[in-house]
């Protein structure tokens, strides 16, 4: 059955006033979108400067190679949103009227594109041989999905360029050496790729006007260059999350003294780090450091010339840098991979009682908290082995994220009585020791949106004041030892979108009532029964459905085509995200994080996956034509019931289809030929069924072992040893042996096949964790990369 892991990371608040790589104060804010503003030239378009429409003209139209250069564009991107259907040299508006189309008032040229990366895609921005820009000055193409740098920009003539903001791409290319020949420019942000290689060792051309380098999180290495020292007007420099290498000393006094921003954290730079190495840095508002190879040595009576609003440390110790409680400015405090004391306790609980934000994650504080009171409004205290009741909050906190500790009361604080009005939006208490009933006091909490209290040995019933938050979004029990139906009350939450209550002991019938927005919809692993209610087909937004491994029956509804967030080929594209205040988002929303068990594997994703998983039921009928008219699905699972008829061939319509299993059923007749051209199909199993005749030939499915296809006598051509009767010649003895062995073991292998999917997969083949959060450092990243 698919696990639902939702991880709605909220990142801390985002200090716009500090941070020079996430905001560059000569460009305009936005979210999720680029903005190219040229004077001559944008993107893939070509404008001829020498036809300048001047100002005296009675009537100004678009420029028509302008015009004809965006149609140009149109046709050569995706458009899955429709965002360029205005477009169009038929309609009787000219290309000024375009949306995200901005033309010059004066000259009606073409100067800016806004345009929706998450919505268009294009691997080419710049053309090689039409694409020579003359007059660009900025260019933001973030959260594009560009895979290589140097095609897309190496021919264009960026000499004007004063901001170039690529942020969050996909590039893994070597970091252009391009980059440090353009003399005019003041912003580089390259964050949130995978550019590799070294910082070259020369002095860049813009050394005399660069104000801002960002390019945290990489994958760069070597040394950090001394010419640092050199760039006069250098205000941020963030290198975080990088394998530079180096002395720190000798980095830290090389700086210049101009210095606002500095992010040198999650890197192997060694040595020892002392109040010695700020003495020129007095204008410090935003700095991080540490590493595994770092000493932390600061003066107990050190008073810095600086005052921090942000201050990220990894690896502090050996002791507690005292320094920390003189900065009366500080806003943001993260403290993570540390081994360090914080004692005394409640002086550090009183002085983050000033932060408006508090990060503390991976540090081996182990205290009993239940006495604390929390008083910032985001708070994220995850793998600190804090125990005892859930502490108490202020009014003032909207976000609270106390996963992974060994928390094991949540009672006294779901009960606690406030002065004010409660603000806390979201609430994680994943994995913890959460046990008991949850009471009866949820009315007190409506402001919640989120709430996950996955992986605790909760007990009970859920309470019907689960009606009473009308705004909660999303709603994660998953793996506890609840039981009971749902609740009617829960109707009530009509914003509802992702429902996750797999891996409990819940009974009844699946509701009819849930909301149609729903997109997640997980039950898998409880013991509901009867039918699929028909109102599931209603379920527009619904990209995962899971009710695997319950008691259900009945026939698979035939109107399963009527989820038509299911049918679109760009399904996949989308991102599960949860609308939430701006100021604490950079781009207004919180990502969703969930796993899932498809492949075999147990794989996370932030990109929404199309999931039907009715598996270990007790359906029975034919597989309904409908669901091949959902071609955005990725991944089917109908195994272990009792299905009858054939695969239809209409299947090859599920053209991105990458798990199909429909092992243990009673299906019959022939594989159908269609089958070989699903060029997306990673895993296939029809193992276990009465198929016959020959497998079909073709590339795709040839490259599946004989596991795929084991447990159906009648089957026969590779990758199986039996050959099909049209195919065979005087067969030898060993092949003959192999063929009987092939019949003998068959019901052998599905009854093992049967028990092991008892026994959950991922365990009967020895759990096979593919994570989102493959490391730590990863883990961590995720919940800050929009703030540091």
């Amino acid at each position: 059955m698919p696990h639902v892991l939702i991880n709605s990371h909220h990142p801390l608040p985002k200090l716009q006033n500090i941070s020079y790589c996430a905001t560059n104060s000569m460009a305009t804010s936005f979210s999720n979108q680029i903005t190219i503003i040229l004077f001559c030239l944008l993107s893939t378009i070509i404008f001829n400067s020498s036809s300048l429409v001047m100002c005296n003209s009675m009537i100004i139209h678009c420029d028509k190679k302008d015009e004809n250069t965006l149609l140009k564009f149109k046709h050569e991107v995706t458009d899955p949103s429709g965002v360029l259907s205005s477009w169009s040299s038929d309609e009787e508006k000219d290309c000024c009227q375009w949306r995200g189309v901005h033309c010059d008032n004066i000259t009606h040229r073409v100067i800016e594109l806004h345009l929706p990366c998450d919505t268009i895609q294009s691997d080419e921005i710049l053309d090689k041989d039409n694409a020579k820009p003359h007059c660009l000055t900025e260019l933001h193409l973030d959260d594009c999905s560009l895979k290589d740098i140097n095609p897309s920009l190496q021919y264009a003539n960026l000499t004007s360029l004063k901001v170039l903001s690529l942020v969050s791409n996909d590039f893994s290319t070597i970091l252009p050496s391009w980059l440090f020949n353009l003399s005019h420019i003041s912003y580089i942000d390259l964050s949130e790729n995978y550019l590799h290689g070294q910082l070259p060792q020369t002095l860049p051309k813009f050394h005399q006007s660069i104000e801002s380098l960002c390019l945290y999180t990489n994958d760069l290495d070597g040394p950090i260059p001394d010419w640092l020292g050199q760039l006069d007007q250098l205000k941020a420099l963030a290198l975080s999350y990088n394998n530079f290498d180096g002395q720190i000393s000798t980095i830290l006094e090389n700086l210049p003294s101009l210095l606002i921003e500095l992010r040198l954290h999650s890197n192997f730079l060694t040595g020892t780090v002392s109040e010695k190495n700020f003495h020129l840095l007095s204008k410090l508002k935003n700095l991080g450091l540490g590493s595994e190879y770092l000493v932390f040595d600061f003066d107990t009576k050190w008073i810095p010339s600086f005052q921090l609003q942000i201050l990220v440390l990894e690896n502090v110790g050996p002791k507690f840098p005292s320094w920390i409680y003189t900065q009366s400015s500080l806003e943001l405090l993260f403290i993570w991979n540390s081994r360090v004391s914080f004692e005394p306790l409640g002086k550090f609980w009183k002085f983050a009682a000033q932060l408006e934000a508090l990060a503390l994650v991976n540090n081996s504080i182990n205290a009993d908290i239940s006495n604390v009171l929390l008083d910032s409004k985001v708070v994220i205290m995850q793998l600190n082995n804090f125990r005892g009741s859930v502490p108490q909050v202020s009014s003032k906190v909207t976000f609270l994220d106390l996963s992974y500790n060994n928390l094991s009361d949540i009672s006294p604080f779901l009960c606690q009585k406030m002065k004010g009005k409660r603000n806390l939006e979201t609430l994680f208490i994943s994995d913890n020791a959460l046990s008991g009933e949850i009471p009866n006091c949820l009315m007190n909490w409506t402001s919640l949106l989120q709430v996950d209290l996955r992986n605790n040995n909760l007990t009970g019933k859920i309470p019907h004041s689960i009606g009473s938050l009308s705004r909660l979004i999303f709603f994660s029990l998953e793996k506890n030892k609840l039981f009971g139906e749902i609740p009617l009350s829960l109707k009530d939450c009509k914003n509802l979108q992702y429902l996750i209550l797999g891996g409990n002991a819940f009974s009844g019938t699946i509701p009819s009532w849930i909301n149609q927005r729903i997109k997640i919809l997980q039950l898998g692993s409880n013991q509901f029964s009867g039918n699929i209610p028909i109102e599931v087909c209603q379920f527009y937004s619904l990209k995962i459905l899971d009710l695997s491994n319950n008691k259900l029956s009945g026939s698979i509804p035939n109107c399963l085509h009527n989820m038509t967030s299911m049918i679109s080929p760009y399904a996949s594209m989308d991102v599960f995200k949860i609308l939430t205040r701006t100021k604490y988002s950079k781009r207004g929303f919180s990502f969703v994080y969930f796993r899932v068990v498809t492949k075999y594997m147990v794989l996370d994703f932030v990109h929404s996956i199309c999931l039907v998983d009715l598996s270990s039921n007790e359906f029975f009928g034919t597989i309904p034509s409908g669901l091949f008219m959902l071609i955005g699905l990725q991944s089917l699972n109908l195994s272990h019931n009792q299905l009858m008829g054939s695969i239809s061939q209409h299947v090859s319509n599920l053209t991105l289809l990458e798990s199909l299993d429909l092992s243990n059923n009673l299906l019959s007749g022939q594989i159908p030929q269609s089958m070989s051209g699903m060029s997306f199909l990673e895993v296939l199993n029809l193992s276990c069924n009465n198929f016959e005749g020959k497998i079909p030939l073709g590339t795709q499915l040839e490259s599946f072992t004989n596991f795929s296809y084991v447990g159906n006598p009648k089957l026969c051509g590779p990758p199986l040893t039996k050959l099909c009767q049209q195919d065979e010649k005087l067969p030898n003895e060993n092949q003959k042996r192999e063929e009987d062995d092939d019949d003998d073991d068959s019901y052998e292998v599905c009854s093992w096949f049967f028990m092991g999917w008892e026994l959950d997969l991922p365990q009967a083949f020895g759990e096979y964790w593919v994570l989102f959060f493959s490391t730590e450092k990863d883990m961590v990243f995720q919940i800050f990369k929009y703030i540091l």
